[in-house]
C-alpha cells in the first residue's frame, strides 16, 4: 500500500488592506502558522511512526487570489486537512478554503488589538451558509499580541481536530477487503458498499476464500518467510491445553500440519491486503499488488472452518504490533468479516496508532450474579458489574496489557514498544487447539487474560435502515479479578478464548445509569476495544463523517464538533447531532 500520506495544510489569513494594516500583521500571522505546524509535527504521527507533515501556504491570504494559490499548492502536495489561523479580521468568504471534501478548522487568536474573534465568527458563518461544516478554535484567555504561545486549551482542540481529520484523510481512497462473504448471518458482514463509498471515501474489494487454497497449492507466498515464520511460531507460541473431549482431539502430526496452514494463511492474508514485492520476484506480478486495503475481514465460519483451520491465529498476529519480522504497524482484520466492527477498529487505530481488540460483547455479570456464583463481592471500578469481552479471533497480543506507560499496563504504538514487552505479550498468551465442535477444521484459538487498570474505550458502528450509520461508544477500565473468580466465570463459557473484563464508567443518565443498561443498549454482538479514553476523539471523527453518536459517556466539556452543530440546538446535544448529520449528509 502506498505511503504517500496526506498532509495538513496551514492557511494564514490576514486583513487584506495595504498601506499599514496588512504589513503590520504579516509577521504575527505567519508566525501563528509556523507555530501550529511545528506543534502538530511534534505531536502527531503517521501509522509508520514518522511525524505528520504540514504544508504552509506560500504567503498570507488576504483575498481570493491568494486563497486560490494556497488551494493549488495544497492540491499538489496531497493535503487532506485544512487549518486556517489568524490574529485579525479578514474577509471571510474571500479567504476561506472552499474544498468541501476535506475537514476544516479555524483558529482565531484571542487578542484585543485586532478582532480575530470577529473573523472567526464571520468565516464560520460563511462555512455554515455554504454547507461546509468547520471547527472553531478560540482560546479562553486573552493573549498579548506579541505572544508566541499556543494556549493549552487551543492545543487540545488543535490535536483533537487534527487527529480526527487525519484519520478521515488516511481512509480516503483506500479499500476494505472482504475475504469471503457473510458469516453465520451476522449483519456486519453484509458489506454495504454505499456506506464505504459515501461516508468514508473508500472502495470495496472482494476475494473468495478459495483464493487461499489456490495460493496454498500454487505456492503463492514467500517460502523463505514461511520457513522463518514457522520457526518463530514453534519457538515463541506456547501451545495450551486441548479442551476438546478425547474423541475429538487430533494427533500431534495433524496439529503440526495445521500450524503450517495457519502460518501460510497469515502470510497470504497480509499479501492480499497490502501486496508483497517479493511475489513479483517469484513470478506472481499480479498478486504482488494486493488490494490497497487499510482494513479487511475474514469470513471463516462456517464455509472455511468446517474444513480448514480457523483464522484465529492469522487474525491475532496480523492485528498485533509485532510478528516474526519484529515490531511493525498492525494490519486491521475483522473476525467473521464484520465490516462494521472492522471499520470501528480502524477508527480507533487511526486515532491512536495502537493495536485493537475485537471481541464479542458476551455477558453482563451483575454484582449479585458474581456473588452467587463465586462468593466474591465486586469492588472498585467493577463494583456495579462487569462486561465479559471474549472472542476467539482478532484479539491482538497487545491486548494482554503486558506493555506499560509510567509503570501501568498499556497498549502502545509499535515504535514505543520494547522487545521485552513484545516477548511478554507472547509469553502471557497460549494458543489452544480450537474447539472442534465450533471449528471442525481445527486451528488454534488465542487465549490470554487482559491485565486490569487500563483505561479503554469500546465502540461500535451500526447501520439502521432509513437512518444510516450510527456510532456508539463507552469509556471504562479493564478489571483484574482474583484468579479463582476469573477461572470460575471464564469456564462457564469457552476458556480457550481471550478474556477482557470491562467496567464502563457510569453517569447515572440514559444508557449509563447501570452497567446492565450499557449491555442492554449495545447495538450488535461485537465491539472494538482501544486503549485510552478516546471517546471525545471518536465523537469529533464521527461529526466530520456526518455519523451521529447514539450513546456515549464522554463529559460535555470534552466534546468538540463543527461550530454549526450549535445552530441545531444547544440543550439536547444528541438530538442536535442527529439533525446536523442528516442535514449535511455523508462527507462524500
Amino acid at each position: 500500500m502506498a505511503t504517500n500520506y496526506p498532509k495538513i495544510g496551514i492557511r494564514p489569513t490576514i486583513d487584506g488592506r495595504r498601506r499599514g494594516v496588512r504589513e503590520s500583521l504579516e509577521a504575527q500571522t505567519m508566525g501563528m502558522a509556523e507555530r501550529v505546524a511545528k506543534f502538530l509535527t511534534e505531536s502527531l504521527y503517521y501509522p509508520d511512526g514518522t511525524p505528520v507533515e504540514c504544508v504552509i501556504a506560500d504567503s498570507t491570504i488576504g483575498g481570493v487570489k491568494e486563497a486560490a494559490a494556497a488551494a493549488q499548492k495544497f492540491a499538489g502536495q496531497n493535503v487532506g486537512v485544512s487549518i486556517t489561523v489568524t490574529p485579525c479580521w479578514c474577509y471571510g468568504s474571500e479567504t476561506m478554503d472552499m474544498d468541501a471534501t476535506i475537514p476544516h478548522a479555524v483558529w482565531g487568536f484571542n487578542g484585543t488589538e485586532r478582532p480575530g474573534a470577529v473573523y472567526l465568527a464571520a468565516v464560520l458563518s460563511a462555512y455554515a451558509q455554504k454547507g461546509i461544516p468547520a471547527f472553531g478554535i478560540y482560546g479562553e484567555d486573552v493573549q498579548e499580541s506579541s505572544s508566541e504561545e499556543i494556549p493549552a486549551d487551543v492545543q487540545t482542540k488543535l490535536l483533537q481536530f487534527a487527529k480526527s481529520a487525519m484519520a478521515v484523510a488516511l481512509m480516503k481512497g483506500k479499500s476494505y477487503l472482504s475475504m469471503g462473504s457473510v458469516s453465520m448471518g451476522i449483519a456486519g458482514s453484509i458489506v454495504n458498499e454505499q456506506f464505504f463509498q459515501d461516508y468514508l471515501g473508500m472502495r470495496n474489494e472482494y476475494i473468495d476464500m478459495s483464493e487461499y487454497v489456490r495460493r496454498f497449492e500454487e505456492e503463492i507466498y514467500d517460502k523463505e518467510e514461511f520457513t522463518q515464520a514457522l520457526a518463530w511460531v514453534k519457538e515463541k507460541c506456547r501451545i495450551g491445553a486441548d479442551n476438546n473431549p478425547q474423541h475429538l482431539q487430533i494427533s500431534d502430526e495433524l496439529k503440526e500440519q495445521q500450524w503450517e496452514t495457519c502460518v501460510k494463511m497469515t502470510l497470504i492474508a497480509r499479501d492480499l491486503m497490502v501486496g508483497n514485492p517479493r511475489l513479483a520476484e517469484l513470478g506472481f506480478e499480479e498478486e504482488a499488488n494486493g488490494h490497497n486495503a487499510i482494513v479487511g475481514g475474514f469470513q471463516g465460519q462456517r464455509q472455511w472452518t468446517d474444513h480448514f483451520p480457523n483464522g484465529d491465529f492469522m487474525e491475532t498476529i496480523l492485528n498485533s504490533s509485532f510478528d516474526w519480522n519484529g515490531r511493525r504497524a498492525p494490519y486491521i482484520v475483522a473476525t467473521e468479516n464484520d465490516s462494521l466492527n472492522g471499520v470501528t477498529m480502524l477508527f480507533n487505530y487511526l486515532l491512536t496508532n495502537t493495536a485493537q481488540i475485537f471481541a464479542d460483547v458476551r455477558t453482563f455479570w451483575s454484582p449479585a450474579a458474581v456473588k452467587r456464583v463465586t462468593g466474591y463481592e465486586l469492588e472498585g471500578e467493577a463494583a456495579h458489574g462487569l462486561l465479559h469481552l471474549i472472542n476467539s479471533g482478532s484479539a491482538a497480543l497487545d491486548g494482554t496489557g503486558e506493555q506499560s506507560v509510567d509503570g501501568k499496563p498499556a497498549i502502545k504504538p509499535f515504535w514505543e514498544i520494547t522487545d521485552e514487552e513484545a516477548e511478554c505479550c507472547i509469553a502471557e498468551t497460549q494458543f489452544r487447539p480450537a474447539s472442534q465442535e465450533y471449528f471442525r477444521g481445527g486451528g488454534f484459538s488465542t487465549d490470554y487474560l487482559t491485565k486490569g487498570g487500563m483505561p479503554v474505550t469500546m465502540a461500535r458502528l451500526n447501520l439502521v435502515k432509513g437512518l444510516g450509520p450510527v456510532l456508539q461508544l463507552v469509556e471504562g477500565y479493564t478489571v483484574e479479578l482474583p484468579e479463582e473468580v476469573h477461572k470460575t466465570l471464564d469456564e462457564r463459557t469457552d476458556p480457550t478464548w481471550p478474556t477482557t473484563w470491562f467496567a464502563p464508567k457510569l453517569t447515572n443518565q440514559g444508557s449509563f445509569k447501570t452497567v446492565y443498561d450499557v449491555m442492554n443498549n449495545w447495538g450488535a454482538n461485537h465491539g472494538a476495544i482501544s486503549y485510552g479514553h478516546i471517546g471525545a476523539d471518536l465523537i469529533t471523527l464521527a461529526s466530520i463523517l456526518r455519523i451521529p453518536v447514539s450513546m456515549h459517556n464522554v463529559e460535555e466539556s470534552r466534546i468538540f464538533r463543527p461550530r454549526v452543530w450549535s445552530l441545531f440546538g444547544t440543550e439536547d446535544l444528541e438530538s442536535a447531532d442527529y439533525r446536523a448529520c442528516r442535514n449535511f449528509g455523508p462527507l462524500y
